[in-house]
């Protein structure tokens, strides 16, 4: 393969992944073309990306762009998953694949320089995701200061029925 083809496709993958920074790898070669095309088109509804790819030309053009840690696990037949909201969505998503279709297999992954295992994977699963993440932090500060409220509203209460019992006896 040429020099020129080889930067083409490299051009290719380095432009479909844009400014995504987290990728799995897969082996779906033993896919049918039925399930291939239902996984497909079931992914693509969550703006999740399955890209066959040849392994020394995505090695090269991932390295480029700083997802390095998916260098080693791009052995054999292999195809790219990215995409959705973020990497632990992406791995729920693939995790169910591969339980519901067997012949799916995780081979890792990549989180910037970080490489991911097929363990790391399935514990990326799960764990929350973002979304939970951000609503479990938001709730965690807003505890003390609903707290701080019900403390004060409950002694200024007491305070303000004691003060309309003395006037109501005064009158």
């Amino acid at each position: 393969m040429s020099k020129t083809v080889k930067s083409m496709m490299m051009t290719s993958i380095q432009g479909a992944l844009g400014d995504c920074r987290e990728v799995l790898v897969l082996d779906a070669s033993r896919l049918d073309a039925v399930a291939a095309n239902r996984l497909r088109l079931d992914l693509r509804k969550k703006k999740i990306t399955l890209l066959g790819v040849k392994n020394a030309v995505a090695r090269r053009a991932l390295s480029d762009i700083g997802l390095t840690g998916a260098a080693d696990v791009l052995t054999g037949p292999c195809t790219l998953v990215y995409g959705g909201d973020d990497i632990v969505a992406l791995s729920k998503e693939m995790t169910e694949w591969c339980e519901k279709i067997k012949t799916i297999e995780i081979r890792g992954g990549a989180i910037g320089k970080t490489a991911l295992k097929p363990a790391d994977v399935e514990s990326l699963s799960k764990s929350p995701g973002r979304r939970e993440l951000l609503s479990q932090i938001a709730g965690l500060i807003k505890s003390p200061g609903g707290r701080l409220v019900g403390a004060i509203t409950s002694v200024g209460g007491k305070i303000a029925g004691q003060v309309k019992t003395i006037s109501e006896k005064a009158s």
